[in-house]
């Protein structure tokens, strides 16, 4: 069996390979995606074959895609252009007559109000319309998301949102590598969509306490309106794109939409998910 991981020199690519080798697999059975073929040499001298793979190059992604048995589809990060470069994986799979495609979505991707999950729905709906067998995995936020938040606390003593009381089950970046490699190498996966979030939903406060361990020095959190989170981030800089995606992710997260666990994460890789504190001090 041939493994493709797509955005393999990515930071949840790269541990996917490490997951699949954690569990088994062979490097020689495992093909490496990368835009940049030069960034992946590591990979390659530990024994995966590594092919180009562009997601906005349809030519190079049939070529990767060919004689594949199994696809772990990784959502693109261009925002706003990852649908067409989704569609570009999904008809190569279709084409090569790929068993088993696997796609990183996002918590809720058909019915959250989150602000990308739009091109997550649609990806989704476009391998459904394709006929590939398929594992639709939703990942919730990663931990390491945070990080900076943290690190900006080590000198500032804050952590400043508009996110009011609302909570996040995030994991570690890791444990959603693991889940992936898992439903690749695994049978009776195919058809099920996986709503996967942490152990633990945690709110600001409990970041703020996080970022107080990690740093030892006192850490609070900062409740900001929605208009006074604005301001500041003008102040910093920002251009009104990112601004508008910051407010409007803390408002997501508000409302809640980020919130959602119910173990299945944790029943998949076989252990509990990562403690919130042990993730960040990793990061």
């Amino acid at each position: 069996m041939t493994i493709l991981v797509t955005g393999a020199t990515g930071q949840l690519g790269r541990l996917v390979a490490d997951a699949l080798l954690a569990r088994g697999a062979s490097a020689a059975d495992i093909r490496l995606g990368a835009r940049d073929v030069a960034k992946a040499a590591d990979l390659a001298e530990r024994g995966f074959e590594v092919a180009h793979l562009d997601y906005d190059d349809a030519a190079s992604v049939a070529s990767a895609v060919a004689g594949a048995d199994t696809v772990l589809l990784i959502s693109g990060s261009a925002v706003g252009q990852r649908v067409p470069q989704h569609r570009a994986v999904i008809d190569a799979a279709a084409a090569a007559g790929v068993t088993k495609l696997v796609y990183t979505s996002v918590t809720k991707a058909t019915t959250t109000d989150l602000l990308l999950a739009p091109e997550h729905k649609a990806t989704e709906e476009a391998i459904a319309a394709s006929g590939v067998p398929a594992v639709i995995l939703r990942n919730g936020w990663y931990t390491e998301n945070y990080a900076g938040d943290v690190a900006q606390a080590a000198a500032s003593g804050a952590i400043a949102k508009s996110a009011g009381d609302g909570r996040v089950a995030s994991a570690a970046r890791r444990d959603f590598a693991e889940a992936a490699a898992v439903v690749l190498l695994e049978d009776g996966h195919v058809g099920e969509i996986y709503e996967l979030g942490g152990d633990e939903a945690w709110t600001f406060d409990d970041l703020a306490a996080a970022a107080t361990e990690i740093t030892g020095r006192e850490v609070v959190y900062r409740r900001l309106t929605l208009e006074e989170q604005t301001a500041a981030l003008t102040e910093a800089g920002l251009d009104a794109g990112t601004i508008g995606f910051l407010t409007g992710l803390d408002q997501n997260i508000a409302a809640g939409d980020l919130a959602f666990t119910d173990g299945t994460l944790a029943r998949l890789i076989g252990r509990p998910t990562t403690p919130l504190t042990t993730a960040l001090r990793a990061a």
